[in-house]
C-alpha cells in the first residue's frame, strides 16, 4: 500500500515538473512574441513620427523666419527714409499674434523637442530591442539545459532565431531642417 502511494506521488510530481516546464516555455515564447511585436510598434512609430515632427518643425522655423524677414525689411525701409508705414501696418497684425501667444520666438525650443522625440524614440527601440534579446536567451537556455531539454523536445519547442528586422527598418531616418 504504501509503495503505491510513493509511486503515485512520484508520479504526480514528475507530472507537476512537466506542466511546470512546459507553461514556463510557453510563457516565454509568448513573451518573446509580444516583444518583438513591441519591436514593430517602436519602429512604425519611428517611421510615422519622425516625418511629421520634422514637417512640423519645418513649417515652424519657415513661419519664424518669414516674420524675421518681414522685420529686417520694415527696419531697412526706416533706415533708407522710404515710407515703411505699409510695410509696418502688414507686418504688425501677425506679429502681435506671434507676440500674444510666444513673447519670444522660440524656433530652438521646437528643435529641441524634436531632438526629445528622437531621442525617446531610439530608447525605447533599444529598450524593446533588449528585452526581446534577454527573452530569447532566456528561453534558448532553457531548450538546450537538461531536464527541461528532455521535455521541450518531446512537446517540439524550436530555439528562437533572435530579433529578424527588415534592413530599412534598422536604418534611423535622416532629419533635415
Amino acid at each position: 500500500m504504501s509503495y503505491q502511494i510513493i509511486f503515485f506521488a512520484i508520479a504526480a510530481g514528475l507530472v507537476l515538473y512537466v506542466v511546470g516546464v512546459y507553461n514556463g516555455l510557453v510563457s516565454l515564447r509568448t513573451r518573446i512574441k509580444a516583444a518583438v511585436q513591441e519591436i514593430g510598434n517602436q519602429l512604425k512609430r519611428q517611421f510615422e513620427l519622425i516625418p511629421n515632427l520634422e514637417a512640423s518643425v519645418k513649417g515652424y522655423l519657415a513661419h519664424e523666419k518669414s516674420i524675421l524677414e518681414m522685420l529686417a525689411d520694415a527696419r531697412k525701409m526706416v533706415a533708407k527714409g522710404q515710407d515703411a508705414s505699409a510695410k509696418v501696418a502688414e507686418l504688425l497684425p501677425k506679429l502681435q499674434i506671434v507676440v500674444e501667444s510666444n513673447p519670444q520666438l522660440k524656433g530652438s525650443d521646437v528643435v529641441g523637442k524634436l531632438m526629445e522625440e528622437l531621442r525617446d524614440t531610439s530608447d525605447k527601440i533599444m529598450y524593446s530591442r533588449r528585452t526581446m534579446i534577454d527573452l530569447s536567451a532566456d528561453y534558448n537556455i532553457r531548450l538546450v539545459t537538461f531536464p527541461s531539454s528532455v521535455i521541450a523536445n518531446a512537446f517540439g519547442f524550436k530555439p528562437e532565431k533572435g530579433l529578424e528586422v527588415p534592413e530599412s527598418e534598422l536604418q534611423t531616418p535622416q532629419v533635415s531642417i
